[in-house]
């Protein structure tokens, strides 16, 4: 390090590590005052402890053993059971929501008037209804102890919710009979029973297709557990602004994906993707479902 001997001894009465002190005299010289630029600076302060729950033993270096029971495990238990004896398999494809987007965005001000705000989910229940009826083996149940497939009349769609005591599906009855404002008042009623844990037996079972939803968090598409005894399930993923080639000119339009499973054993991949063919027609020409006010 350079320095004069005069500031080398300055340094070790107060306690200076020369070493360390950047010069800023001529060819990197370190002076008196580089030396009290070091001496006088504050203390570095401690970072704040962070808060680590409890169940976070990976975060904190220890490990924990957690037993699953209650309702976890019931969940476990069940979509075991269903992973097993379904043969699943999903079917992907691409939807342009721009129109959709502006659908909902144009009924929130008549929503509001009713204390609501429509989120994408009403708008789908009612597009499955409608290709429900050219696919109706798509709303079915199977009775795996006698193999017979229940083609349903109504709809009945159990919306998958994310709570704090885990993963419950609330069904809406006779989705079919609705307009998109009673299926948004019916679909806040229920969640918030849920979530409240005030829902009855009533609340959750019945259901004849299920919808799981994760757009809210994000993630582009995924590959869902369908809800036994139903035989299809639909993954709805985020909505996403990406450029696109629409008549030969790059744009941007608000895409989604659609990820749906389905049981092999009773609907052949040609069904399935002709499903998924006409829902996505539907949301992507969203004036259709204007037709269904109930």
């Amino acid at each position: 390090t350079l320095a004069s001997p005069a500031v080398r001894s300055y340094a070790r009465e107060n306690d200076v590590d020369l070493t360390a002190v950047p010069g800023s005299g001529k060819g990197g010289r370190v002076t008196r005052a580089d030396v009290d630029a070091v001496s006088q600076a504050p203390e570095p302060r401690a970072l704040p402890a962070v808060q680590v729950p409890s169940w976070a033993g990976a975060a904190s270096g220890q490990d924990q053993v957690v037993k699953i029971i209650g309702l976890r495990r019931k969940i476990a238990e069940k979509m075991v059971q269903s992973y097993i004896n379904k043969p699943h398999f999903t079917y992907v494809d691409e939807v342009d929501a721009t129109e959709l987007v502006k659908a909902r965005e144009a009924i929130l001000p008549a929503a509001a008037c009713y204390g609501l705000k429509p989120t994408y989910i009403p708008f789908i229940m009612k597009a499955l209804c409608l290709v429900f009826r050219e696919f109706p083996t798509v709303n079915s149940t199977l009775d795996e102890a006698t193999m017979e497939m229940t083609i349903h009349g109504s709809v009945n769609i159990g919306v998958a919710t994310d709570t704090p005591q885990g993963l419950y599906v609330p069904v809406i009855r006779n989705v079919e009979r609705k307009s998109i404002l009673e299926l948004t008042a019916e679909l806040t009623s229920v969640t918030e029973r849920v979530r409240t844990g005030q829902a009855g037996v009533a609340d959750l079972t019945g259901g004849t297709f299920t919808i799981t939803s994760v757009g809210n968090i994000g993630g582009r598409f995924a590959t869902p557990i369908i809800n036994a005894p139903e035989c299809a399930i639909l993954g709805v993923n985020q909505i996403h602004d990406r450029p696109v080639v629409l008549d030969g000119q790059i744009v941007a339009r608000k895409m989604m994906y659609l990820s749906p499973s389905f049981d092999h054993r009773v609907l052949d991949g040609a069904v399935a993707a002709r499903f998924v063919s006409a829902l996505k027609d539907v949301l992507e020409n969203p004036a259709r479902l204007l037709l269904e006010l109930r």
